[in-house]
């Protein structure tokens, strides 16, 4: 679906395919409005009509109780189609918000990194929220508006004009040209204030989504004051956005009351006239007045219109510039989607990030043979996390090859790459469910049993166990009820239940002692023995025991080997192995 920004009336031809799927729906709901508008302007008639049989002393009980009996009919006919056309029109909007709104997210997940290194979270969920509401009035309100000002107007108008007279019909529409031109000059600002608003909205969202999810880093460091003034002042220019927003739709009223009283002066006057010229009864202008009455809907509806249209286009544009977003992970249309399998071959001349001059990777030759666990050791930015990102194929623009078995893992389909790498990150995610449901994240379907033996691998079992509720603990959001360590085993027993190919962890074990380390260590390296790790690591004893060793230092391999092939070397690796060592030392005589 295409969307684009531009003139309000074109967001219904951009809405074209969905009122093609739900033509059925609109027809009905538009049928009964002009059903109602037919209605209503029976009673003024009938009212007219009755006054001027009692000013000619004509008015009987029977034709008094037929007349009123119509109107009651009327209002009870009135009210069934309402309730019609409003299920129809309103019900089949809220299809539509459905619908994009599910568009948006599949769209969300199909993004790249760099999607959401550009757009934050706060300002994604104004997107899904808002904006997509705002549109839904274009298929509720906008199509409500525009059908039942153009047939209720329209109905009301041809009445005034063919039933009761003509003349004093043309003479009270004199105002009308005036609203319409009023009406677009305030669209237009409506529409610029309105996104200037929806961008104000979006970011105090993010505001509050990042203040909420590091509530315990603003009060450690005694932050409230300022987080709480930092808020007001997102909230004022939120209040003010909208302040200038309702100041311009505010003028809509006023002026159609105004143009609203030019008429009925009118009319009053050129009415008395036709009376005392015997051209109108008085019966007559006061049905006249009564429609004049009901046309005040259609003229205030013509602000609503635009105000409806201007906030829908704004909201547009801004949908729309997250949806020509494109992923810059590319999948080929005959994508592998055999299970890894194999040796893995990293070989990286060089990569950096689209927004950063410095390369990250460059230099980077690794031959991982199958079954065989890789230790990465190096300073915090040394590039760890950004290997792991193009393993990962969150990026896929570097100069370089990585291979599994001799296949290209852009060749791959993502569903088959994903599905057989287990990724443990430095930050670990838990969802605000149960402890299980955590686990076995990645397929439901696992047993219990499969829960229990990934959480006695990661030597988590015994701790859930003592859990208020065991295995049935809720986490809290994002795992704020446990300890760091906890997290940490909890997030790779997530990983290693799913029995990866290549099992990846990124500094997962910092948050452990030392016994229960070197416990997961063990316990992973006698289950996966026919299967590849590779384990990124500041803790020299997390990667000491690996097939292989590489150091890496601004991006680059500047050391590698196994253990007592790099204590051979007078490097960096043995001097923080030493360091390491002599800190646990210190630690264990206290």
């Amino acid at each position: 679906m295409n969307l684009e920004g531009g003139k309000p009336v074109q967001i219904f031809k951009k809405l074209k395919w969905f009122f093609k799927q739900e033509w059925r729906s609109y027809i009905v709901g538009v049928f009964f409005l002009i059903v109602v508008a037919l209605i209503q302007v029976v009673s003024p008639r009938i009212v007219g009509n009755i006054i001027d049989d009692i000013n000619e002393q004509l008015l009987t009980p029977r034709s008094l109780m037929i007349q009123a009996g119509i109107i009651l009919l009327c209002g009870i006919s009135q009210y069934i189609f309402r309730y019609i056309w409003r299920m129809e029109i309103w019900g089949t909007s809220a299809k539509l918000e459905k619908i994009l709104r599910t568009r948006l997210f599949n769209h969300f997940t199909k993004m790249d990194a760099e999607f959401f290194q550009k757009y934050r979270t706060g300002d994604l969920m104004a997107h899904a929220t808002n904006d997509l509401n705002a549109i839904r009035m274009v298929a509720g309100a906008g199509i409500l508006t525009l059908a039942d000002s153009i047939s209720s107007g329209g109905i009301t108008f041809l009445t005034m004009l063919l039933t009761v007279n003509w003349k004093l019909t043309l003479i009270a529409m004199i105002p009308v040209p005036a609203l319409t031109l009023v009406s677009r000059i305030l669209g237009k600002k409506i529409h610029r204030t309105f996104r200037k608003a929806q961008a104000s909205f979006s970011a105090l969202n993010d505001k509050t989504q990042e203040s909420v999810t590091g509530v315990k880093v603003i009060k450690t460091f005694g932050e409230e004051k300022e987080d709480i003034a930092d808020f007001e002042a997102k909230t004022r220019d939120v209040v003010l956005k909208n302040k200038e927003v309702y100041a311009i739709d505010s003028m809509f009223r006023p002026v159609v009351i105004f143009v609203m009283g030019i008429s009925y002066a009118l009319s009053l006057i050129f009415g008395a006239y036709f009376i005392q010229n015997g051209e109108m009864t008085i019966g007559n202008l006061v049905t006249f007045f009564s429609y004049i009455a009901l046309m005040r809907w259609p003229m205030l509806a013509v602000g609503r219109l635009l105000n409806v249209l201007e906030r829908g286009s704004a909201s547009y544009s801004r949908i729309d510039e997250l949806l020509q977003e494109q992923s810059r992970i590319i999948e080929p249309k005959h994508a592998i989607t055999q299970p890894l399998d194999g040796n893995l071959d990293i070989v990286i001349q060089s990569f950096q990030y689209s927004d950063s001059e410095q390369i990250s990777l460059k230099d980077i030759a690794v031959h991982l043979p199958k079954g065989h666990t890789l230790g990465i050791v190096g300073r915090t930015g040394s590039g760890k996390s950004s290997l792991f990102s193009l393993l990962l194929r969150e990026y896929d623009h570097y100069d370089g090859t990585i291979s599994y078995n001799g296949i290209n893992i852009k060749d791959y389909s993502l569903d088959s790459l994903l599905s057989g790498i287990g990724y443990v990150p430095q930050d670990n995610f838990l969802f605000s469910t149960n402890v299980t449901d955590n686990i076995r994240f990645a397929n439901p379907a696992y047993s219990d049993e499969e829960v229990y033996e990934a959480a006695r691998i990661t030597a988590i079992h015994d701790d859930i166990l003592g859990f208020p509720n065991g295995y049935e603990t809720l986490v809290g959001e994002r795992g704020v009820s446990l300890s760091g360590g906890q997290k940490q085993r909890i997030s790779i027993a997530r990983a290693v239940i799913t029995q990866p190919e290549l099992l990846i962890l990124d500094d997962s074990l910092s948050a452990v002692d030392a016994k229960t380390e070197e416990r997961i260590l063990s316990q992973l390296k006698e289950k996966r023995k026919n299967q590849t790790t590779i384990i990124a690591a500041h803790r020299i004893s997390s990667v000491m025991h690996a097939d292989e060793i590489i150091v890496l230092d601004n991006g680059t391999i500047v050391e590698r080997g196994n253990h007592d092939q790099l204590m051979q070397n007078q490097g960096w690796y043995r001097r923080m192995y030493e360091k390491q060592q002599l800190e646990s030392k210190l630690e264990g005589e206290k």
